[in-house]
């Protein structure tokens, strides 16, 4: 009969010559160079856009904006990046960005790697207070542009899945009106497909522009 010393060896032996062993799919792509040299080039070609996207948002907060002044605009643009958002690779560009405390007012366009550009207007503390009635009044435009919203406790999640955003609609109208009111923060947030990567810079900056209007009416 085997002893439990020698059971374990043979256990943990095993379990680290699976850990070890490399899938077919896995072999091809560590012997292969091109893949990571690829991604990169694509990352930077992101950050690019990003950039582009950034030098869009700068002009057209030159022009007069009532609500926007003092902290909102102090902060120049920052391009944050990150490797494991989800296991995958991530740009975020903020601007404006105050996160100071319980008060947030930003921005967010995102790249994430796989899946989507994204554009998130999150507010909490003072700046949810001041904007939260001139957003329950551009509902019906929010849902006409295919906004979500999101219902998850936590502010700091970006995916779309079910649990996190919920797309508005008229049917849930007075259900997301509530959220506004009572909840500490609002995150409102579109996407678009990596499909749409050649045309990304100018849809990007179009949410922009309509986040900005809609604050500012």
């Amino acid at each position: 009969m085997m002893s439990l010393s020698n059971f374990l060896n043979t256990y943990l032996y095993c379990m680290s010559q699976a850990k070890i062993r490399l899938s077919a799919k896995e072999t091809e792509l560590v012997t292969n160079a091109d893949f990571i040299l690829t991604k990169n080039a694509i990352l930077e070609k992101a950050k690019q856009l990003l950039l582009e996207l950034q030098e869009k948002q700068e002009n057209y907060l030159q022009h007069p904006q009532l609500f926007l002044d003092g902290d909102e605009l102090k902060l120049s643009p920052k391009i944050s990046k990150g490797e494991n958002y989800r296991g995958l690779p991530y740009l975020i560009l903020d601007y404006p960005r105050v996160f100071k405390g319980p008060d947030i007012f930003a921005i967010r366009s995102m790249f994430w790697w796989g899946h989507f550009f994204s554009t998130t207007l999150h507010l909490s503390g003072r700046y949810k207070k001041a904007f939260e009635e001139k957003i329950i009044n551009s509902y019906s435009l929010l849902v006409k542009k295919k906004f979500f919203y999101c219902i998850n406790d936590s502010q700091w999640q970006h995916d779309f899945e079910e649990g996190n955003y919920t797309l508005l609609t008229v049917e849930n109208q007075t259900e997301i009106e509530g959220k506004i009111v009572e909840e500490p923060f609002i995150k409102l947030a579109i996407k678009i497909s990596l499909h749409q990567w050649d045309d990304a810079t100018d849809i990007l900056s179009n949410h922009f522009r309509e986040i900005i209007e809609m604050l500012a009416d």
